[in-house]
């Protein structure tokens, strides 16, 4: 069994390497977009918590919470975030 060398290819070294570079690129865009789409999917699936989830939850829990509350609460969320 005889081994192929790029001589006997019949391509250049710089078609090769033209070759590497345009799969490279190629691999960065796509990987760009579907890391984009799987991120747009994840925050319509679990979107950010805003205050009316926070009153909500004060609401589920039975109790009145006040716009300092609230706030309290969202400043603590972005704290740990």
């Amino acid at each position: 069994m005889e081994l192929l060398t790029l001589a006997d290819s019949g391509i250049s070294t710089g078609g090769l390497i033209a070759i590497v570079i345009g799969c490279l690129i190629g691999g960065l865009i796509a990987g760009f977009f579907l890391s984009r789409w799987f991120f747009k999917r994840e925050l319509k699936k679990n979107p950010p918590i805003n205050e009316n989830m926070i009153r909500a939850m004060f609401m589920q829990m039975g109790r009145k919470p006040s716009e300092a509350q609230i706030r309290a609460v969202m400043n603590s969320m972005k704290r740990n975030s």
